[in-house]
Order: C-alpha cells, then sequence, then structure tokens
C-alpha cells in the first residue's frame, strides 16, 4: 500500500488523478490522505468522484472512502477490463480530467475501449477538449497509443451537459519514449470563438482583439459552429501549430470580463510560449509527463523534452509518478526554456 499526502506541492485533485491511473496501470494499491486540504473547498468533489468511480468500475478496485468531501481514499485495484462505458459527471465538472484519469489504463489493456464522457469540457481549471484532440492526443500517437476524440456537445460552466465520445486502442509493445526538445518549424497559428447563446457582438470583438495583438489576418480568425442550447458560454482559442507539437491556448469568458479583456489575457499566454523555443508550453509539460514515464518504465531508457515553464503542479506531478513508477525525473533550465528527463532505474 503506498501511503500518500495529498497536501503536499500544489495539493491538488492531480494528485488523486494520477495516482488512480498509475495504480491501475501498476496493480498497486494506494491510500491517499489529506485530500484537496488546501482548497477551499477540501476533499472530493463531484469531479473527482467520478473519476474515482470510472477507476474502479474499468478495474473492478476495492474502494473505501468515495463520497463527496471525503479527504482520505484508499484504492486496491483488480485487473484492467477493455470495454464499453459511459461516465458522467452530472455537474459542469470536467470530463476531460475523468478521460485523463481512465486513458492511460485502456490503452495498455488487450482490447480496444470506447467511452462515453458528460459534463464539462471546456474548464478554467481543465485541459478543455481541443486541447486533448490537438496536443495531447497527437503526442500519445507517437508515442505508439492510438486514439479518437469526438466532441458531440459543448459544455460549459454553470451548465455542464457536454459530450465527449473517445476510442482507445491497446498501444501493446508499440509503445516507443520519444525526445521532444524542438518544436520545428511554424506551420499555422489561428483563433476560434465558441460563444453559444451569446451576442454575436462577443465573438467579433474578442477575434478583433487578438486579431491585432498578435497581426493575425482576418482568414486566421475563426467565429466557431456551436448550438445556442449548448450555451451560455464562450471559450476563446489560439492554435499554434509547428512541425513537431501544437499549442492550444484557451481563455474563458465570465462575466465582469470584457471581450477585449478575455482576448488580451490569451495574448498574453501566446506571447509568453512564443518568446521561448521550448517544445511544450506549462499545461503539456505537467500532462506529458505520466504517459512518457509509462513509456520508460515498459521499455527502458530514458527520454526528454523541453518546455517554457515548470508549474508547482508539474513538479508536484513528477513526484507522484516517482511513487508508483521505477523512474527518475531530472530538470535543468531557466527563464521560459526548461528541459525535464526521465530515466528509468
Amino acid at each position: 500500500m503506498i501511503e500518500i499526502d495529498g497536501s503536499v506541492g500544489e495539493g491538488g485533485g492531480q494528485i488523486l488523478r494520477t495516482s488512480l491511473a498509475l495504480s491501475m496501470c501498476t496493480g498497486q494499491p494506494f491510500a491517499l490522505n489529506k485530500i484537496r486540504a488546501g482548497r477551499a473547498k477540501p476533499g472530493l468533489m463531484r469531479q473527482h468522484l467520478t473519476c474515482v468511480n470510472a477507476a474502479a468500475e474499468i478495474c473492478g478496485a476495492e474502494v473505501q472512502g468515495a463520497e463527496l468531501n471525503s479527504q482520505s481514499l484508499s484504492f486496491t485495484p483488480g485487473q484492467v477490463r477493455a470495454g464499453d462505458y459511459t461516465f458522467n459527471v452530472g455537474t459542469a465538472g470536467s470530463c476531460t480530467l475523468v478521460l485523463q484519469t481512465v486513458w492511460p489504463a485502456l490503452m495498455l489493456a488487450d482490447e480496444p475501449s470506447q467511452l462515453k464522457l458528460g459534463g464539462g469540457t471546456h474548464n478554467p481549471m481543465a485541459p478543455p477538449f481541443h486541447f486533448l484532440e490537438r496536443s495531447y492526443a497527437p503526442l500519445l500517437r507517437k508515442l505508439g497509443a492510438e486514439v479518437e476524440l469526438e466532441l458531440r456537445r459543448l459544455g460549459f460552466y454553470p451548465a455542464g451537459g457536454g459530450e465527449i465520445e473517445v476510442k482507445i486502442w491497446p498501444a501493446g509493445d508499440r509503445l516507443q519514449a520519444f525526445d521532444l526538445n524542438e518544436r520545428g518549424a511554424r506551420l499555422e497559428g489561428y483563433a476560434e470563438c465558441f460563444a453559444p447563446a451569446l451576442p454575436r457582438s462577443v465573438v467579433r470583438r474578442e477575434l478583433q482583439q487578438l486579431g491585432a495583438d498578435l497581426g493575425w489576418s482576418d482568414e486566421q480568425l475563426r467565429e466557431a459552429a456551436s448550438r445556442q442550447n449548448e450555451g451560455p458560454g464562450n471559450a476563446l482559442l489560439a492554435t499554434l501549430v509547428y512541425e513537431n507539437v501544437c499549442e492550444v491556448v484557451t481563455g474563458f469568458g465570465e462575466k465582469g470580463v470584457s471581450a477585449e479583456q478575455v482576448a488580451r489575457d490569451v495574448v498574453r499566454e501566446v506571447r509568453s510560449y512564443q518568446v521561448s523555443d521550448a517544445a511544450l508550453g506549462p499545461h503539456l509539460a505537467d500532462q506529458w509527463a505520466l504517459p512518457l514515464a509509462l513509456a520508460v518504465w515498459r521499455r527502458g531508457g530514458a527520454a526528454s523534452y523541453t518546455c517554457t515553464e515548470l508549474t508547482p503542479h508539474a513538479l508536484t506531478n513528477f513526484e507522484t509518478i516517482k511513487l508508483f513508477l521505477p523512474v527518475r525525473f531530472s530538470t535543468s533550465g531557466s527563464g521560459s526554456r526548461w528541459s525535464v528527463s526521465v530515466k528509468a532505474r
């Protein structure tokens, strides 16, 4: 039983999700205490509980403490079973975080799996669907893990109601870690605005402000299709496509924040990425660590990547991964270029 203090480091839900994912992959049980202890609402929220229940269903785990607001959990996994699964958060809580929890185990299963996921698809504190589709999934395919993602319905806070369908094929012996230290030549950049049930002027103002600040042409600024009943909601996306990686920056509209400010926040993050020549942005640098470490664990050797920033979220994730896998993380760098190495031990 691996004992984990959920209040260490960044102290958020990522410790829980990484622990669930790697417990299923390795067969190691864990006990997690002080879950989200530093948060305004500590313990398991509904999206975290959905992650626990999804993991338990997929591997037939024995679980104690799986209830709302619980700050302790024990999880003893069984055999991972591929299949068709449906998981619904039931609120605007992120269904993409549920996907990231079960994705690693299902890609190591013996047969393909299909998932239907319900909840929030575009949330400020979680990877939006388009980030997973354009940034994360292509890297997994290069790693040897094939996947298809389809957005059936947008889901924003506070209504939720989003729907995602995913098919995951077993990676088998194809998992092969690789270095990702250069982003390569830039191929294209474009922006989209999703704003169901909001005035079209919001879309135009956000895109115009972003285009003016970044010097992008009208062809690069797109009003994304959405249905009125998917709102109200507002997400402004900037997608930067390079030879080796794709970076997606997302800003969210909220009451009391002007359309121009939403655009400026996205522009600031885009520029932060552009001033560096590192491959991965701060969010992908965090999320890429787990599948890369799995590949290193399965095949041995080492792999590395560069990133623009090492967040407390990423550093906490590294420490959690090391509790389950015999790998070492080493980091070096400064400013807007950092290097991360993962090596089998």
